[in-house]
Order: structure tokens, then C-alpha cells, then sequence
């Protein structure tokens, strides 16, 4: 298959532009999680409070919080934060956000860089739950004694009227610091992202402190984060749109370029490779296995780049987001992976049957249709059913085969997401009860694990498609790789001008491939312009084989056939052939109309040529008699006339192209005695200066050809005219002696 690969360079630009869409995407689509995380965190439990690094704060609660911190600790705050006074005309600026900061200092936040901010939330965030938890601690006696316990001095014993934080702040530096590892110490079991959660509760009192209208404070985040989505959204829904168009392009591009070389090398072939690949089975692999592979294109494009990326990047973010549950997911693709590889193994040698069970299909659907008279005529319609039914049921049965395998596919996902989504939330539920795991964050890791599912989903329909398509590839390359064995050389020669028309055998011998034997030896004759030869010979003596080898449709296995003194194999097909007018045994139409047929043979043809044609061949009336005349349609190979109608227009279409050199085989055997000498007289005046040959079992036909060359077992028994061979030819004078009276042999 990776031989069709060179069918996609001319769309390198869409499928490149189709990876960064992808990529685009599956960002668009892993970011998702994670502002749902963001509106559950902090929309809903956070109040919409972003960060637990307050953007104002009173300077008495600073006075409290820098209690609990070291001194470096309280350098970086300090230096992060600004001291307003209430009479400074920035705390005026300010004031419409914090109207307390006209009555009294504040602090304000004078850094925007997030990674001061990220190095200041820690540092904030327990300085806060320590403040907020102190005050809440004051207001219960009995709390206060067992912290007190804990800092080692019993906090009801404290005078009234003494401010706790103030008491703090004065203890001795060794003293406080052991004060505040112990503190730190509280902290050490809890996620950071907790104690930031537990902080933002403070920055919120704080903002109503300073005066600030919190009650939008959660609608305004969530309004403003939900928007990001579905921003986000469109981006994703114009991707893949965009994506879809590009692998739709990619697609029908490559099918269309495959179909084209798959039907330009089926016409360079000669008989013998149309031999090899059956007519079924060449048109299946035209069509079915070209839609293959497109499919497998299109759906390759959408899926095999995107679901890694998914895969990769879910993975990730779930690890960053909850790094003690990634043994779930790694269960579940392990779980997943083998029975993607227990199906498959099952079905894989399935799928390279159907294509020729295809073939087969077409094969007995063509012969019964091309051989539907022969089918009545023997009242073997039951059997041609028969024969119908059992490779339909064939093909049927392996395709049931097959849909059952991976029918267990879905239900067998479906219960291993739920399975998944039960154990995040019952391994997740524990880990938010201890306080080690935000809600959001669960969620978000829920996801996270289903896109990674849908990812190994989306690889697993791949492999439905990729056996088939590898098999389809495999059958087209084999079309495609075959070399004709009738070549045009390197360096064609050209023939003289002007040209003639002599033909000449000389010592021609022909043997079919995989033949032990030649059918025709020893063949030499000439045959020179203005003159008919003719052959005749029993049924297999070589007529048509002879015939054949002028026209290079076979290569002779020895000597060689001149035409004007250049042998045939020297110069181009198109050249030889241009100078043929070929009528075959078995008259072939195409579908079309009477004039599209003519026209076939040359399509400049005027009126006049067309109307001398059909009366040369005998044609006139018939053609005039049909409803549109010579406009009249023809069905597919000319099903809708008679056989001897259908010769003599293959006689017409030949006569049309006016060459000089006429090759009819056997094509007067349909017509009757009267229109056969009519359309002969007619034709020798046509065809006075050309070379023409006949093959022919009626000596009635040949009679008066200027050489008469007798066939029989592949070698020339008998040449001359036919008085003469009537002497001296003993084959020809039984045949022509069956076949004609005393007074027609005279």
C-alpha cells in the first residue's frame, strides 16, 4: 500500500495544513477540562476569588498576616504590595473599587508578573487560614486551649483587652519562629491548591472589608470563563470543519488520481495481462478498492494524527491535574488494548477474503447479465440464481462474521468508561474527603480519561478500516506494478513517407505466454497495397492470431511482421495503430449514439463521411429506420441492435477513418449472403489503394481476395488465388467444396 504514496504528494499542502488544524483542536479540546475545573474551584467554591493573593488588603490585616511569616517572607510581601494613605491622591484613584480607602491605609497589589504571584499564594495563603482561623479559634474558649497547647503557652490566660496578633509579634525571634513551624507544620499534609481554596474564603471577607461589591464577584467569573469556552468551542467546531474539508479534498483527489492511472495502465495492457486480472475483478478494484482507501484517507487524516495528540496530551494534563489516580487510566488501556488485540487477531484474516469474495460476487452478476439469452434459452435460471446465492451468502456470511467481532467492540467501550468514571469518582470521592484533591480537579481528571478512551476508541475504528484498505492497496498496486509486455521502444522509428501500406511476414512464429508449443510457425507472406488477402482455415488453424500480430495487440515469439519494411515492434503504437482500421469478430459498440460510434474512429468526421461510411457498410437503412436516425442511441455494447447490425457499424466506424491498411476479422459472418457481396463491392471500390485483409469461414466472402492464404494447424498450407488453390490445395478445396455448389466453385 505504501507503493500509492506517491498519489498524495500533490496534496502535501492540505494534509499539512490538516496536522496543524488537528493540533489546534485536540489544545482546543484538552484546554475544556480545565476551565470547567476552573468555574467548579473557583467559580462555586471559591466565590469567583482567583487568587488567594489578595489585590488590596487593609493594612491592619497585613499587620496581622506578616505575624506568621519569616523575615524573607516579609520582604517579598512587602515589596509586592504598596502602602496608601488615605489622603494621597492614589488612594482617591482607588477608591471607587475600595471606598475604605479614604478612611484608612490600605495596601495595594503593584505586581502583575505571575511568577511573583505563584511565589507569593503559598506564602499568602497561610498567613490567611492562620489569621482567619486564630480569630475563629478566639471566639471558642475551648478551642483556644488546645491551641494554645500546641503554640506551648494556654491562650485563655491572656489579659483582656490583649491583641493576640500584637503578642505575637513582640515574642522573642526564636520563640516566634518556633511559633510559626509549627504553624507551617499544620500545612504540611494539605494540597497546596487546598489551603489556596481555604484562603480565598479570607480574601473575600477582606474585599467586604475594604468595601467592595463581592456579590458578582462569582457570576462575573463564571460568565467570563464560560465565554472563554465557548470560544474555545467555535475554535474546536471550526477545525473540524476546516479539517473535514481538507481531508475531503485529500481524499477525492487521491481516489480520483488512483482511478485515472488504475484505467490509463489498464488500456496500455495487451491481451495477455488483461488475461491476469479478470474484467470483475479489474473493474472492483477501479471502484470499491479505490472508495477504500479514500475512506481510509479521509478517516486517517481525522483520526490516526488526531488521537495521539488526544492521547498524549489528555495523559499529560490528567497526570498534572491528579498524579495519585494515573493507575485508573493506565488499567483501563490495559484493559483496552488487549481486547482490541483479541478482536483484531480474529478479524484481520477475515477482511483479506472479502475483496476477492467481491471480485467473485461481480464475476457471476456480469455473466449473468452479459449471458442472459444463453441463461434462458437453457432454462438455467435456477442455476445462475444458485450460483448467485451461494456467493452472495459467502460474501454475507464473512461480513457477519466480521460486524459480529467488532459489534462487541462498543458495549465492550462503553462498559470500560463507565467502569472508569465509577472508579475515578470512588477513588476521587476519598481523596476530596481528605482534603487532597479539589472537586474540580476530579472532574477535570474524569474527562481528561474519557478523551484518552475516546483517543484509543477512535485508533481501534482505524484498524476496522486499515486491513481492509492495506488489502485494497496491495490489489491496486498489483495493477498498477504490472509492466505491459507490448512496449513502445525508447527510440521509436517512424515509417517512410509516403506512406504505402506493404505488409510482410517473414518467418513469424507466435507463442501465447505460458504456452509449451507456438500456434503459428513458419508464416510468410506479402501482402501489398490495393490487394485483399484473406485467410481461412478450420476453427483454431491461427487466423485471428495471425491477424493479431500486425496490429502488435501480441509481439511474435520469433521473426518479425514489416510494414513498409519497419518492423512493427520499432515503432510507437500510437503511430502503428493510426494507420489500422480494425474490425474485430465480435462487433463491440460503445454507448453513445450511432454518431458517437462513428465519431470514435474520427472525431473530425463530417456528414458527408458518416453518410458514406453507412452506405458502404450497408447501414443507411437501418440507421434511417431507427427513431432519431443517426442520432439514435446505442446501449452499453450495442445490446439494443441486432448482431449483423452491430457488424456493419463496426464496419462503418472503421471505414470512416480511411486507412491504409483494413483488418477484418471474421466480421461478415453475421451478415447475410446478399448484403455480404453488397457490402464487399461497395468496400473494394472504398478501399482500392489500401491493403486490406479478411479473415473469413465463408469462401464465399474470400473468393475473389487477390491472395487466399489457407491455415491449418498454424502453418500456411496453401497461398494463392482461389482457382489455384482449388488445385493444388487439398483443405481449401474440402472447405470451399462444403460450402458452395458445382456452378458457384466454377
Amino acid at each position: 500500500m505504501l507503493k500509492l504514496a506517491r498519489f498524495l504528494k500533490p496534496y502535501t499542502v492540505y494534509i499539512l495544513i490538516a496536522i496543524v488544524l488537528l493540533f489546534v483542536q485536540a489544545n482546543a479540546e484538552l484546554a475544556l477540562p480545565d476551565y470547567m475545573s476552573r468555574i467548579v474551584n473557583v467559580g462555586i467554591q471559591q466565590d469567583g476569588v482567583e487568587s488567594a493573593v489578595p489585590s488590596a488588603i487593609r493594612a491592619s490585616q497585613m499587620d496581622r498576616l506578616v505575624v506568621f511569616m519569616t523575615a524573607d517572607e516579609q520582604a517579598q510581601v512587602l515589596s509586592a504590595y504598596k502602602l496608601l494613605d488615605p489622603a494621597s491622591t492614589e488612594a482617591a484613584d482607588v477608591s471607587k473599587t475600595y471606598p475604605l480607602a479614604v478612611t484608612e491605609p490600605i495596601y495595594t497589589l503593584n505586581t502583575t508578573d505571575k511568577t511573583n504571584l505563584d511565589a507569593l499564594s503559598p506564602i499568602m495563603s497561610r498567613a490567611l487560614v492562620t489569621v482567619t482561623g486564630l480569630e475563629t479559634i478566639l471566639a471558642d474558649p475551648q478551642k483556644a486551649a488546645a491551641m494554645g497547647a500546641k503554640m506551648g503557652f494556654d491562650l485563655t490566660k491572656l489579659p483582656p483587652g490583649t491583641d493576640l496578633f500584637t503578642l505575637l509579634g513582640q515574642l522573642p525571634a526564636a520563640q516566634k519562629a518556633a511559633v510559626i513551624a509549627s504553624i507551617n507544620q499544620q500545612f504540611t499534609n494539605l494540597d497546596t491548591s487546598l489551603v489556596e481554596q481555604m484562603a480565598v474564603r479570607a480574601v473575600k471577607t477582606e474585599y467586604t472589608a475594604l468595601g467592595m461589591d463581592t456579590s458578582t464577584l462569582r457570576t462575573n467569573y463564571i460568565l467570563r470563563v464560560g465565554l472563554n469556552m465557548l470560544l474555545v468551542s467555535l475554535l474546536s467546531v471550526t477545525c473540524v470543519i476546516l479539517v473535514s474539508y481538507f481531508s475531503a479534498r485529500t481524499g477525492s483527489g487521491f481516489s480520483r488520481d488512483l482511478r485515472k492511472a488504475v484505467f490509463k495502465k489498464v488500456t496500455a495492457f495487451s491481451p495477455t495481462e488483461l488475461e491476469t486480472f479478470s474484467t470483475a475483478s479489474l473493474i472492483t478494484r477501479s471502484t470499491n478498492d479505490v472508495t477504500q482507501l479514500q475512506m481510509l484517507i479521509i478517516m486517517g487524516l481525522r483520526m490516526v494524527i488526531y488521537a495521539p495528540i488526544m492521547g498524549i496530551g489528555g495523559t499529560i494534563r490528567a497526570l498534572n491535574t491528579a498524579p495519585g489516580m494515573w493507575w485508573i487510566i493506565a488499567v483501563a488501556v490495559l484493559i483496552l488494548l488487549g481486547i482490541i488485540g483479541v478482536v483484531f487477531s480474529i478479524a484481520l484474516p477475515k477482511f483479506k477474503i472479502v475483496q476477492s469474495l467481491i471480485d467473485r460476487l461481480n464475476l457471476v452478476v456480469r455473466e449473468n447479465l452479459s449471458g442472459m439469452m444463453v441463461v434462458r434459452a437453457f432454462n438455467r435460471q435456477g442455476f445462475e440464481e444458485e450460483r448467485f446465492d451461494r456467493a452472495n451468502k459467502d460474501l454475507t456470511s464473512t461480513n457477519l462474521f466480521i460486524n459480529r467481532i467488532m459489534v462487541v467492540m462498543m458495549p465492550l467501550m462503553m462498559l470500560i468508561m463507565n467502569g472508569l468514571t465509577l472508579t475515578i469518582i470512588w477513588v476521587g470521592a476519598k481523596q476530596v474527603a481528605n482534603s487532597t484533591m479539589q472537586v474540580g480537579d476530579m472532574m477535570a481528571f474524569m474527562q481528561y480519561a474519557m478523551q484518552i478512551v475516546f483517543s484509543f476508541l477512535m485508533m481501534s475504528i482505524m484498524f476496522i478500516i486499515l486491513p481492509r484498505a492495506a488489502v485494497s492497496g496491495d490489489r491496486i498496486a498489483a495493477v498498477l506494478g504490472t509492466e505491459p509486455t507490448i512496449k513502445d521502444p525508447e527510440v521509436p522509428a517512424t515509417f517512410p513517407q509516403p506512406f504505402k501500406g506493404t505488409v510482410e511476414f517473414r518467418d513469424v512464429c507466435f507463442m501465447y505466454p505460458d504456452s509449451e508449443e507456438c500456434v503459428i510457425q513458419d508464416i510468410n507472406f506479402k501482402a501489398n497495397p490495393g490487394e485483399t488477402t484473406a485467410f481461412i482455415g478450420s476453427t483454431g488453424s491461427g487466423k485471428s492470431t495471425v491477424i493479431s500480430l500486425i496490429p502488435r495487440f501480441y509481439d511474435t515469439t520469433h521473426g518479425s511482421v514489416l510494414i513498409d519494411g519497419i518492423d512493427v515492434r520499432t515503432v510507437s503504437q500510437h503511430d502503428l495503430r493510426d494507420k489500422i482500421g480494425y474490425v474485430p469478430q465480435k462487433g463491440l459498440l460503445f454507448t453513445g449514439t450511432v454518431e458517437s460510434n462513428l465519431r470514435f474512429a474520427r472525431e473530425d468526421a463530417s456528414q458527408e463521411d458518416m453518410d458514406l461510411a453507412l452506405d458502404i457498410s450497408q447501414a443507411s437503412k437501418f440507421v434511417e429506420e431507427m427513431p432519431n436516425g443517426i442520432h439514435s442511441e446505442i446501449s452499453q455494447g450495442g445490446a439494443n441492435v441486432s448482431g449483423g447490425q452491430k457488424q456493419r457499424l463496426s464496419i462503418a466506424r472503421a471505414v470512416i477513418k480511411k486507412p491504409p491498411i483494413y483488418i477484418f476479422d471474421d466480421s461478415f459472418s453475421a451478415l447475410d449472403f446478399k448484403t455480404d457481396s453488397d457490402l464487399r463491392k461497395a468496400l473494394r471500390e472504398q478501399t482500392a489503394g489500401s491493403t486490406v485483409f479478411i479473415v473469413s469461414q465463408r469462401v464465399s466472402t474470400i473468393k475473389n481476395a487477390d491472395q487466399i492464404i489457407v491455415l491449418d494447424e498454424g502453418r500456411i498450407v496453401g497461398k494463392g488465388k482461389h482457382k489455384q488453390l482449388m488445385e493444388t490445395c487439398e483443405v481449401y478445396r474440402d472447405i470451399a467444396q462444403s460450402q458452395l455448389s458445382q456452378e458457384e466453385l466454377a
